[in-house]
């Protein structure tokens, strides 16, 4: 059920996000927006070239420790978070991103869940699974919820990543 509505929410992304930009984006039959990685900013944020427009993307439901905030410390497993989701979204890797309900943050990032196009990884999951972050569910973004928390609950119950290096 939560598929459904992020396909029928995604398929509304493409004309409210590009507009007349549109044209140089592919959109697949079930409203996945075709680009090309950029960069990684940090574990949790990455860049995205549609065509010829660069988005930042901001991944819904995950929450890696900060690396790069101005007024935050290093976060415990930040750089290693941010090394993993670098080494999985090098740039020049393909993506498709969907939407959820709400399509930007405070920061005028897109808030998207993004899909490696090579093997249809769901990064955002993977990040949770393999203990990279934590849940991080703010409405009305939810698809996903219940599948993230028990994601990362395996990874906390099996000791990954952040929950075998980071206490407190």
């Amino acid at each position: 059920m939560a598929r459904n509505h992020v396909a029928v929410t995604a398929v509304l992304f493409s004309s409210l996000l590009f507009g007349c930009a549109q044209k140089h984006t592919t959109v697949t039959p079930d409203g996945r927006v075709h680009g090309v990685i950029t960069h990684v900013t940090d574990g949790d944020t990455v860049a995205v070239r549609f065509g010829s427009t660069t988005e930042k993307i901001r991944l819904i439901g995950v929450d890696t420790p900060e690396t790069k905030h101005p007024t935050k410390p290093v976060g415990c497993w930040g750089p290693e978070a941010s090394a993993h989701t670098t080494a999985l979204l090098p740039p020049g890797t393909d993506v498709y991103i969907v939407r959820d309900a709400e399509a930007r943050d405070k920061y005028k990032r897109l808030l998207a869940y993004v899909y490696r196009t090579a093997d249809n990884l769901f990064v955002n999951y993977e990040l949770l699974a393999g203990g990279w972050g934590i849940p991080l569910s703010i409405a009305p973004n939810t698809a996903f919820e219940t599948d993230f928390a028990a994601a990362a609950y395996s990874a906390q119950q099996a000791n990954l990543g952040l929950w075998a290096h980071c206490r407190g």
